[in-house]
């Protein structure tokens, strides 16, 4: 009995482990963007999920102005010029417009999903001469790690572990909220996929049928031509 409760409790720890380390957030994306030229970011969100971006330029070296003694604030940033700036625009699966900056270092947006699909974020640059390569780095989180639990945990005034409860709890729920998302597209899919095969039968069965009759046909004027020329 002592060794089931052991080997039940190894198991709940190496759960627990596990989708902590899920959990832990990941790094921002980094890209490089050419002046002129655009680059999008699609993320798959379910409707009712919570949606959260950062994103800001990345200081190249020897460049912008500094007004702060402090570089790791992240409130004081040099002023870069003007050829190191972005513009952002986040649409939605039905191409409503979420969020718009144009020609800046930095910015944040959130939303929540009203539709289910694919999300698009597209950064450009403004056209510069001589051309120039803008760095720029990308948070964007959905879901569970889209909370921000550091701020949960100071406003409910609780300890780690319950925040680590209610981590897996979350997690648990979107799992299954993701089950039954992935299930009734399956559904969908299965749904086209029938039909496509009733669509296709159907085509094979005209397409034999007009076969047959042009087969017919020249056959038909074969036998009157020959008639007509008494040959048969």
């Amino acid at each position: 009995m002592a060794a089931r409760s052991l080997h039940h409790l190894l198991l709940l720890l190496f759960l627990a482990g596990f989708l902590s380390l899920s959990l832990s957030p990941a790094a921002a994306l980094r890209f490089d963007l050419q002046s002129g030229h655009t680059k999008c970011i699609s993320d798959d969100i379910k409707v009712g999920a919570m949606a959260v971006g950062k994103y800001h330029v990345v200081v190249p070296e020897g460049g912008g102005s500094t007004s702060s003694s402090s570089s790791s604030s992240s409130s004081a940033q040099p002023l870069l010029p003007e050829s190191h700036r972005v513009s952002l625009r986040v649409t939605s699966p039905y191409g409503n417009s979420l969020h718009y900056s144009e020609n800046v270092q930095s910015g944040n947006f959130a939303f929540t999903a009203s539709e289910a699909g694919d999300y698009l974020a597209c950064f450009w640059a403004p056209d510069h001469r001589p051309t120039a390569t803008v760095g720029f780095e990308f948070d964007w989180r959905s879901g569970v790690s889209a909370r921000d639990w550091t701020n949960v945990a100071k406003k409910g005034q609780v300890d780690m572990m319950e925040v680590e409860l209610k981590k897996l709890e979350d997690t648990i729920n979107s799992i299954h909220e993701e089950m039954f998302y992935l299930r009734a597209r399956e559904e969908e899919m299965q749904e086209l996929n029938r039909r496509t095969n009733s669509r296709m039968a159907w085509l094979g069965f005209f397409s034999l049928a007009i076969c047959l009759s042009v087969a017919g046909l020249q056959l038909w004027h074969l036998k009157n031509f020959f008639e007509r020329k008494k040959l048969l």
